[in-house]
């Protein structure tokens, strides 16, 4: 045997010499003396004690910190087996067999050796034969779930959060996926959905704002008159432009005599006019007679109104015959007014007219304004004395209220006798509408030019009729007959009456165009519209004229017809 032995080796013991057995009755190699062997009763009391320290130390745990825990059911570990080594003959060995022994290593330090305690028969056994028992490895006890591994201070669940991939977080991950997408799309759609009611909004409101700035333009809102509007009416044709307009009789009942005129409001240019009729104005009364204006009024003025229609080729509304004794009451109700006089008036005690003096912005009482409107200077042509009735009728305008109403009342009050076509209501209206167009300057007096025989010069024709007061044969009087314009380049009355009396008598409203600047040697028809050319060569087969005279061109006279006699014209 080899002396020189590991001292540490566990199992270098078993290659020495069994000695004996200790007090304990563990095995004792080699030359280690023996332990004495303690009282029963202390070996007994070690005993208890070494297994309530077991049970307690196997009972108890910690957590991964360190701090005890509550003792909790667990099954009972399995102890580890130790070989039991044959008992020494003699008292008490079976006894001492089963307790905790006591040893020594080779360094000679006493140590515990724990050894499973093997339960109290029922009957002490017989002694067994002695025999050396063979050792093994002890079994580590059973450790519950979740407890910590003896030595380590951690647990399972502190690795709880290392997380496997499987089948199901792959389905969720594409779910959460599946729903951000919706969720995202949902939302782009309604942003989508916000900018298209923002730009239609926008849309809207750019279509509104422009289509009232258009309609304020053009003058289409109520109470607002555009820029626009005003262009459009002055380039606007003026035979389609709306007009309303009077005729007023001025007669001196002192002096004798009387003073035409044409009071104008047209509504599409928001203008006023007074047209200056001339006495010497030729007319045809209704069977046919022709006649002076003057004349006319004088007689009565019957059908004097439709008479200037015919001529003129308007729509008068109707008829306001003023006396000078009423239009005194009315400058006296407006409270007087100013004119620019162009020569002075004398006194007249006969008529008892005031004088007037001559110069700008004169005031005028009512008398005074009756004796400038009707003087007429000796040797003075009419036109002057129609342009002095003109202004004091514009400066008696410029004082009407502007209130309809108020005006009317003004109308009632000065007592005048009325035309049955023209109430006090329509003729203030009127005037209260012609004096706001002359308190701003949105007034013209024109004369209406004639030749010597009563006939409208061209020029008459071409600015005053037309473009004032928009005479065509449109404007005629409502199912009146065509009008037909007769004008005299023959030379020979009674080849005029003739060709006079033919047109009446086929039913045409006969206008009297007076007599050409010079003759002509063939006749001719003209007409302006072509809706009038059967009308035309229906005329010339009335007056026996071949049917090449009829040709398109600007009429001289305003009438639908316009014909012209020639020297080849000869009455049947």
């Amino acid at each position: 045997m080899n002396d020189r032995q590991d001292p540490y080796d566990p199992y270098a013991a078993q290659e020495q010499q069994l000695i004996g057995y200790d007090a304990y009755g563990r095995p004792v190699y080699g030359q280690a003396p023996a332990q004495p062997a303690p009282p029963p009763a202390q070996y007994e009391q070690q005993q208890y004690e070494q297994q309530q320290y077991d049970q307690q130390q196997y009972d108890y745990g910690y957590d991964y910190q360190g701090y005890a825990q509550q003792p909790q059911q667990q099954p009972q570990p399995q102890q580890p087996y130790y070989p039991q080594q044959p008992a020494a003959q003699g008292y008490g060995q079976q006894q001492y067999a089963q307790a905790p022994a006591y040893g020594y290593d080779t360094q000679q330090t006493q140590q515990w050796i724990p050894q499973q305690t093997a339960p109290e028969p029922e009957a002490p056994p017989a002694p067994p034969a002695a025999h050396v028992p063979e050792p093994r490895s002890p079994e580590p006890p059973r450790r519950a779930d979740g407890e910590p591994e003896a030595g380590r201070d951690y647990r399972t669940e502190m690795f709880a959060f290392i997380d496997q991939p499987d089948e199901e977080s792959e389905d969720v991950i594409d779910w959460l996926k599946f729903t951000e997408s919706r969720t995202e799309r949902r939302e782009e759609a309604r942003r989508r959905g916000r900018n298209r009611v923002v730009a239609l909004i926008v849309a809207l409101a750019l279509f509104t704002v422009g289509g009232l700035g258009y309609l304020w333009y053009t003058g289409g809102l109520p109470f607002l008159d555009g820029p626009g509007q005003k262009k459009n009416a002055a380039s606007a044709d003026p035979a389609a432009q709306k007009r309303d307009m009077i005729v007023v009789h001025l007669h001196n009942t002192k002096k004798g005599g009387t003073a035409s005129a044409l009071l104008v409001d047209n509504v599409t240019t928001k203008q006023g006019a007074t047209v200056l009729l001339p006495n010497a104005l030729a007319v045809t009364h209704q069977d046919g007679t022709a006649t002076s204006l003057g004349k006319a009024v004088e007689e009565g003025g019957l059908g004097t109104r439709e008479a200037l229609d015919s001529v003129l080729g308007t729509h008068i509304g109707g008829t306001w015959r003023l006396d000078t004794p009423f239009l005194e009451n009315l400058v006296e109700l407006v409270g007087g007014i100013e004119v620019d006089t162009d020569a002075a008036v004398p006194a007249d005690d006969a008529v008892k007219a005031p004088a007037v003096a001559q110069g700008p912005k004169q005031s005028l009482s009512g008398a005074m304004a009756v004796a400038y409107a009707t003087y007429r200077g000796q040797g003075e042509p009419e036109a002057k004395q129609l342009e002095r009735m003109g202004k004091v009728l514009q400066a008696v305008l410029r004082k009407v209220p502007g209130d309809p109403k108020a005006a009317a009342v003004m109308v009632e009050s000065i007592g005048q006798i009325l035309d049955p076509a023209l109430n006090a209501q329509t003729l203030g209206a009127l005037l209260s509408r012609l004096g706001a167009h002359a308190k701003v300057g949105a007034y013209r007096t024109d004369l209406l030019a004639v030749k010597p025989d009563g006939a409208l010069t061209d020029e008459a024709n071409k600015g005053v009729v037309k473009e004032v007061l928009g005479g065509s044969a449109a404007q005629a009087q409502p199912g009146a007959a065509p009008r037909v314009g007769l004008k005299d380049a023959n030379g020979d009355e009674k080849t005029q009456v003739a060709a006079k009396a033919a047109l009446m008598n086929s039913g045409y409203t006969f206008v009297d165009g007076g007599k050409a600047d010079k003759t002509a040697a063939a006749s001719q028809i003209t007409y302006q519209d072509d809706a009038q050319r059967d009308r035309a060569i229906e005329v010339a087969k009335t007056l026996g004229l071949p049917e090449t005279v009829v040709k398109k061109a600007e009429n001289a006279v305003n009438a639908d017809v316009v014909v012209i006699l020639g020297k080849d014209y000869k009455a049947s």
